[in-house]
C-alpha cells in the first residue's frame, strides 16, 4: 500500500536518484554538497535528473545555491544562481528552491526579484534561509511569498541542529498564520522512523527529508 504522508525526499547529486523512484519519494529535491547544506548541481546532473524523474512522473526541485555558509549573496554569486536558474527552466525542471538575505536579517528582496524573473513560471520554494529569520520577519515573509506566488516554504522551524520535535511549537505557529495560502514544509532531522509522528504533530501531509525512506 502506498505511504499515505507525501515524502519529499532531498538527495545529494544522481547517484541515489533511481532507488529514491523506486523507494516510493513523491518528489525529489535534488542538490550537491549536502555537508554544507546543500549547492547547485551541475548542468549536466541536472539534465539526467530531468529526464529520469519526468520519466517516471515524479516531480524534481532543483536546490539553487552558489555556496555552503550564510544566504547573503554578492553580486556574482547571484549572477551563477540567475544562471543556473535558467539553466534548469531550459532543460525542464519543475521548481526551483532558493533563499537570499541580507547581513542584517532580513529577506533580500531585490536578491529574490532577480532570482523569481530567471524562473519565468517555474513553481517556487522558499529554502531554509527562512530560518535565520526572526518570527517577525518570517511573518512578513510568508505574506511577500504568498504574494510571489511561492508554492511552499522549506523550514526546520528552528537552529539547524537542533531536533525537529524541539521545534514543533514554532512550526505550528508559523502553519497556523500561513492559514494554507501557502504550503508549510517541515524539513531537517525529519526521518522514515518519526516522519508520521511529526506530520500528526503539525497535523500536515507533507514531510521534507534526506532519510525518509526506510
Amino acid at each position: 500500500m502506498k505511504n499515505l504522508l507525501y515524502r519529499e525526499v532531498c538527495l545529494e547529486n544522481y547517484t541515489d536518484l533511481p532507488q529514491a523512484v523506486l523507494d516510493g519519494a513523491d518528489r525529489i529535491e535534488i542538490c550537491d554538497n549536502l555537508a554544507v547544506g546543500g549547492t547547485t548541481i551541475s548542468k549536466g546532473v541536472m539534465g539526467e535528473a530531468i529526464k529520469y524523474t519526468h520519466e517516471k512522473n515524479i516531480p524534481l526541485v532543483i536546490l539553487v545555491r552558489a555556496r555552503g555558509g550564510n544566504f547573503v549573496y554578492n553580486d556574482i554569486e547571484l549572477k551563477i544562481m540567475e544562471a543556473d536558474i535558467l539553466e534548469a527552466q531550459a532543460l525542464g525542471a519543475d521548481a526551483v528552491c532558493i533563499g537570499a538575505l541580507t547581513a542584517d536579517g532580513q529577506v533580500d528582496y531585490e536578491a529574490m526579484e532577480i532570482l523569481i524573473a530567471a524562473a519565468g513560471g517555474m513553481e517556487l520554494v522558499f529554502n531554509m534561509a527562512f530560518d535565520e529569520l526572526n518570527f517577525d520577519e518570517q511573518k512578513q515573509t510568508i505574506d511577500w511569498a504568498c504574494e510571489q506566488g511561492f508554492s511552499r516554504i522549506l523550514t526546520h522551524g528552528g537552529p539547524k541542529d537542533t531536533p525537529i520535535e524541539a521545534n514543533l511549537g514554532h512550526l505550528k505557529e508559523l502553519i497556523a498564520y500561513a492559514d494554507k495560502r501557502i504550503t508549510t514544509l517541515p524539513g531537517g532531522k525529519i526521518t522514515a522512523k518519526n516522519a508520521q509522528a511529526v506530520a500528526d504533530a503539525l497535523q500536515v501531509t507533507a514531510v521534507h527529508g534526506t532519510k525518509l525512506l526506510a
